[in-house]
């Protein structure tokens, strides 16, 4: 029994659970950069909104939820490192890894849902363009595109940066990437800025700022106010398409999926683990992922009834542990023991089949389908009937029972209610002698006599 306690703690309610946690986040110094970056973007989205309104832009709209997608990205990098300091509790046993692989995808989705947002009202302007004012709307791309890079370049949010790294390209990327080949092959000293895989944040940062750069000198030029209503919608896509990919990867994660490029290094560990000695099957194997990065798995491994399960277990343990970091091993022996003929020396007035020439099996129709021990129906290469289900006396040891007269030929049986020296007195196998009886032993034809042969007759 556990301590009593006459006088309950009163548990605290969400808001005191919230303010801990926060509290213990901010005593890390790494925090510190974060909060400060969390503190400037609250502002710069502020001066962002005002400037939105004061234009009337729905493409300076698009482009500052950018700028609001950044402070759910320091959210997350804070949710990051308060996992890293909570430890497995028994209710979390696995961690608290998947808090950061929700908190990645309910922000990807969050920028999804505003785009789609801006879709809807950009679709809406088509039918009635307002007139955009430019005062602010150069000034609002420059200040939000400075902060989103400083933001991304200046703090380490280890989520993104695996989830980006991991995810499928965006159609934007693949663009870019067939663009930029074009330019290395004409200029090759800038392949090593080009080719490699651009970062899909820093790259809408700068297409949503180009096409607000394009917006503004067209509305100067010729006031032509419908480009901003365009730009608004090459944003909002440029949007989706960078966070479907990334969304789908980390829903993916919260499935417990297992990941498409670790599965051919799972089969050939598993192939490994079957080649073990003393493993004679590997089975109910079931691997996902438990964060990112981090990988988690059961199976079930049958062993020989020989073998030291610790030693199994740990050459399993070791074989899979490069590649899953957090494994269950259940190790079971196997059971199926084939059961010997007879348990104990048989004595002398006991049936010894060897001692006859032949020994002719009954003629039923279902002969050639009997076990002759048994009796039991066995198809070929199907297990031994004892082991098979719904087999009466499946998994006893058939033992031969002694006979305690001294009369010829007891077989230890005893059949029904009548002893067994009485059926051989009824003249069982011997021609001319009554009817011919089977019993269990599928032996027709028994010599009822110690020391002769089938019919009867001395043995030489």
């Amino acid at each position: 029994m556990g301590t009593i306690h006459l006088f309950r703690k009163s548990q605290r309610s969400l808001v005191g659970k919230l303010a801990h946690e926060f509290r213990l986040v901010a005593a890390d110094r790494r925090s510190w950069k974060i909060l400060l970056f969390g503190a400037i973007n609250l502002i710069c989205i502020g001066f962002l909104l005002m400037w939105c309104s004061s234009t009337n832009s729905i493409a300076l709209t698009a482009y500052t939820y950018l700028t609001i997608f950044d402070l759910f990205s320091l959210i997350t990098c804070l949710i990051s490192y308060w996992v890293m300091m909570k430890k497995p509790s028994p209710v979390y046993s696995f961690g608290f890894e998947r808090f950061e692989v929700l908190a990645v995808f309910a922000s990807t989705v969050l920028a999804q849902l505003g785009a789609l947002f801006i879709l809807k009202e950009s679709a809406e302007r088509f039918l009635e363009q307002p007139e955009i004012h430019t005062g602010r709307l150069l000034v609002g791309t420059f200040v939000a595109l400075f902060f989103n890079l400083f933001t991304m370049l200046s703090v380490r949010n280890k989520p993104f940066a695996y989830v980006s790294e991991a995810a499928s390209t965006s159609w934007l990327q693949e663009h870019v990437a067939d663009l930029s080949r074009s330019i290395c092959g004409i200029i090759p000293g800038l392949s090593s800025i080009f080719l490699p895989r651009m970062n899909p944040f820093v790259l809408i940062d700068i297409a949503g700022a180009l096409a607000l750069c394009i917006t503004y000198m067209l509305i100067e030029i010729n006031n032509y106010f419908a480009v901003d209503t365009a730009s608004a919608i090459a944003i909002a896509l440029m949007t989706f398409g960078t966070m479907y990919p990334m969304s789908v990867y980390s829903g993916k994660v919260l499935l417990q999926t297992t990941p498409p490029h670790v599965i051919g290094q799972l089969d050939k560990l598993l192939r490994e683990v079957s080649t073990l000695d003393g493993v004679l099957e590997v089975r109910n194997e079931h691997f996902w992922t438990l964060g990112f990065g981090t990988l988690a798995g059961s199976v079930h491994v049958r062993i020989r009834r020989d073998a030291n399960e610790q030693m199994v277990l740990a050459h399993v343990t070791n074989r899979l542990y490069a590649l899953v970091s957090t494994l269950t091993v259940q190790i079971f022996k196997d059971d199926w023991i084939r059961p010997t003929l007879s348990s104990v020396p048989i004595a002398n007035n006991i049936l010894n089949i060897s001692d006859h020439h032949i020994i002719p099996m009954p003629s039923l129709k279902a002969a050639d389908n009997l076990n002759p021990v048994t009796s039991t129906p066995a198809k070929p290469g199907s297990p031994p009937p004892e082991f098979a289900f719904n087999t009466p006396g499946k998994n006893v040891s058939p033992v031969i029972l002694l006979n305690t007269q001294t009369k010829p030929y007891g077989l230890g049986l005893n059949h029904g209610s009548a002893p067994y020296s009485s059926v051989l007195n009824q003249g069982l196998g011997i021609q001319g002698m009554g009817a011919t009886q089977g019993f269990r032993t599928g032996f027709t034809n028994v010599p009822s006599r110690y020391g002769t042969n089938a019919r009867g007759q001395p043995r030489p």
